[in-house]
């Protein structure tokens, strides 16, 4: 994860746990949640909105090339 060991990953636990306190953690884990649940949530309805924008678009058909008007334009003027 990240490259650290475990013993990195405890020392910056306990850093945060220094600076926040341990009252504050379990808030700013619960507002941490939310906000990846918001953005998760925000992500599939804007894939569901554009896939279904695409999917009401009409299928159009390739354009076909006409050979001899493509072998026309590509002569030089006499």
């Amino acid at each position: 994860m990240f490259g650290l060991g475990p013993w990195e990953l405890a020392l910056v636990f306990v850093a945060i746990l220094l600076l926040f306190g341990a009252k504050r953690l379990p808030e700013i884990a619960s507002g941490l949640g939310k906000g990846i649940r918001e953005f998760k949530k925000s992500v599939r309805e804007t894939t569901d909105e554009l896939k279904g924008s695409l999917d009401d678009l009409p299928k159009s058909q390739p354009p076909q090339v006409d050979n001899h008007q493509s072998n026309s334009v590509n002569k030089k003027p006499e």
